[in-house]
């Protein structure tokens, strides 16, 4: 592709201010996206799913007639490898964003935002583990301060906060293998929605056609926000696929609050979810936590 070397030295080099205007731009959009989501919270999740991925689709496929980038699809539907990368990564976006519908619509918006909040610290890890990148005492005390408050949280609700935590391995594991992608942006993104409408498409179908979708079956204001969900969902995962390209992973990890942070404002101020003195006391944790992975990203970026 012509602008992959570009893409390439971006990574390696450092940060570019395109990058970084892409990622707050994406990361704005998904803080506020609980506001879309809680308006169709009286909506099955899954149905909510299908049609952001089939609203994404015609979305995808005008950016890439308007940039001329269909070749790169041909060559990619040839690649078995970049196909079965597409299928991984797509199974990833799906759980995470069933999970986060499910969250935001049945009052678990707080959870959510924990699950984004920790997730920066998963991205440590995960490139200890698999980079083989060595850990530093500051980043170290970082995941400790988030598994305690993990644990606090799974013996006050005397359950796993699961919702957190799939939010946090299914998009920590996502933008992995994303950067990977043997191919740009706009293009993995749309030959994620494409593989995902071969399911989606039919679903919806079938709702429509039972009499239970609310497209044509519902509200006049359920039919044009489920036609927006291309619009929602396109829009910020694009602008977060250009900034991650032409970001360093610790610039997306450090720039990742923003949406959490906003979240969790609206959870609180906004859904009036209950936030109990110990759940306040984990978020606590993980906000030094934070501090603590903060703390040591700036002493590295002064050492580089």
């Amino acid at each position: 592709m012509a602008n992959e070397p570009s893409t390439v030295a971006s990574q390696q080099t450092g940060d570019t201010p395109q990058g970084f205007a892409y990622a707050l731009a994406a990361y704005g959009l998904w803080g506020i996206l609980p506001l879309y989501l809680k308006a169709l919270g009286h909506l099955s999740p899954f149905e909510v799913l299908a049609h952001r991925v089939v609203w994404s689709l015609p979305f995808a496929a005008l950016i890439l007639l308007v940039t001329r980038r269909f070749g790169d699809i041909r060559a990619a539907l040839r690649s078995p490898r970049t196909l079965v990368m597409a299928t991984v990564t797509a199974s990833l976006i799906t759980v995470n964003w069933c999970t986060y519908v499910y969250a935001v619509g049945s009052g678990h918006a707080i959870e959510g935002a924990l699950g984004y909040f920790i997730n920066p610290l998963f991205s440590i890890l995960l490139g200890s583990i698999l980079l083989k990148e060595r850990l530093s005492p500051l980043q170290m005390g970082a995941i400790v301060l988030a598994f305690v408050a993990v644990g606090i949280l799974t013996w006050d609700a005397g359950r796993l906060p699961w919702i957190s935590l799939t939010l946090t391995f299914s998009w920590g594991i996502y933008s992995f293998l994303r950067k990977t992608l043997p191919v740009g942006p706009n293009q993995g993104f749309f030959l994620e929605v494409a593989l995902l409408s071969v399911p989606a498409l039919p679903y919806i179908l079938w709702l429509e056609a039972s009499g239970q979708g609310h497209l044509t079956h519902g509200t006049a204001i359920d039919s044009w926000l489920l036609a927006a969900a291309g619009i929602a969902t396109a829009v910020p995962l694009m602008l977060y696929a250009n900034g991650a390209k032409r970001l360093r992973l610790s610039t997306i990890g450090i720039m990742q609050y923003l949406t959490p942070t906003i979240i969790f404002l609206i959870a609180v101020f906004v859904f009036r979810e209950p936030l109990s003195p110990v759940k306040l006391f984990a978020f606590v944790l993980i906000w030094s936590a934070l501090g603590l992975y903060s703390l040591g990203m700036l002493r590295n970026s002064r050492a580089g």
